[in-house]
């Protein structure tokens, strides 16, 4: 006798169906509707090229600077439990909850020439408001929190018997992390970037605040939707997503585990 297929099984087939029709739909959409010539003139306009590619640059450096800040704190919230842990998880995890012009406001409110932060970093000529500096302090703002979080699942993942192990052969704890920790878990981190870089190059309601200017790409499409509409924000766009989506791929293939033969 035939058995009949779970109720469940169409419940999931369905779910499936919905959202990938409400997420591909729009997007299949946008990338559609601009004639060839409109995509051709987008990518031959130099601010265009130039907006992207400060989007691609000022977010892969925010990701860098999350890897470096952010590893050995992962780190230390994988392994150790200590007072306030709890607390300080949930802090970390802010950037993600509030709205993102509150992000650009509480920035701009410490790097003003008010705050004592603000004069000292006036008095060393870094500047934040309108400026690729301001635009990557708010990338790594808004996309520390998904590095730290992947991270440190990653370092959760390995057991500790290992590096106790490398601990009780007389390693120190700086040299357990580099040979054994480090090695196992750097896939988790490349993710943990791409999470980052993927976050950043998408922030605009912070970064309008903190810099209009220089352009990157999403205050680019916002402007020309404004200022002429709908047909000369969407090549900007088209090509936003397609250069992103290129990049992200090809992390992803590096970041894949190798087969090993049998």
């Amino acid at each position: 006798m035939r058995k009949r297929p779970d109720p469940f099984i169409w419940l999931t087939i369905f779910s499936t169906s919905i959202i990938l029709f409400f997420i591909l739909l729009p997007l299949i959409e946008m990338v559609a509707q601009p004639s060839f010539s409109n995509l051709k003139e987008a990518i031959t306009d130099r601010d265009v090229v130039n907006s992207i590619w400060l989007s691609i640059y000022a977010s892969g450096l925010a990701a860098l600077i999350s890897f470096i800040i952010g590893t050995p704190f992962a780190y230390l919230i994988a392994r150790k439990t200590f007072f306030g842990k709890k607390f300080i998880e949930s802090v970390v995890d802010l950037p993600i909850m509030i709205p993102h012009p509150v992000v650009g406001i509480a920035l701009l409110s410490v790097a003003g020439k008010d705050h004592w932060l603000g004069q000292f970093m006036h008095a060393f000529g870094i500047r934040i408001m309108g400026s690729v500096t301001g635009i990557v302090l708010v990338m790594v703002f808004v996309g520390l929190p998904f590095y730290i979080n992947t991270a440190k699942a990653g370092f959760e993942a390995i057991p500790k018997r290992l590096e106790k192990v490398s601990r009780s052969l007389g390693a120190s704890m700086t040299g357990t992390f580099f040979r054994i920790t480090f090695p196992l878990a750097w896939r988790s981190m490349l993710v943990g970037m791409i999470m980052c870089t993927a976050r950043a190059i998408s922030e605009f309601g912070a970064i309008v605040i903190i810099a209009y200017h220089p352009m990157i790409a999403p205050v680019m499409i916002y402007e020309r939707f404004t200022a002429y509409g709908l047909k000369y924000s969407q090549p900007v766009a088209v090509w936003l997503i397609l250069v992103s989506l290129l990049l992200f791929l090809l992390l992803r293939i590096v970041s894949l585990p190798k087969q090993v033969k049998a």
